[in-house]
């Protein structure tokens, strides 16, 4: 791809119908995604104590169950500290996948539009 224009369509042309067009899947998948990848980096930054130990534990296990992927394609495996940014890139996918669907323009990468109705 050349560029994140390219990528982001790559997303959006399936992700919404991978959720079966549903609302209510679309909103599930947004707060979990924020829940796993989100919720520890902020908390982080807005917690002390207990709380903030547990974080350290969510991010800490969730940027080395993702490190092997990074090692296995050849990658320094610091990338591994961006998950959260590609957590919130691929719900913005996702999200304009579901408008481009609710707006009928969900079929133009194959240069036909899909009726929403």
């Amino acid at each position: 791809y050349e560029g994140w224009g390219g990528i982001r369509d790559m997303i959006a042309r399936t992700a919404f119908s991978q959720l079966r067009h549903s609302a209510l899947l679309l909103g599930g998948c947004l707060i979990g995604m924020a829940l796993v990848f989100l919720a520890p980096v902020a908390l982080l930054a807005l917690t002390h104590g207990i709380a903030s130990a547990l974080a350290i534990a969510a991010c800490v296990l969730m940027f080395a169950t993702y490190a092997p992927m990074q090692r296995y394609y050849s990658q320094n495996v610091l990338y591994a500290l961006t998950l959260p940014l590609a957590a919130v890139f691929y719900c913005y996918a996702t999200v304009l996948s579901a408008i481009r669907y609710w707006r009928g323009e969900g079929g133009t990468w194959k240069q036909r539009v899909q009726d929403a109705r």
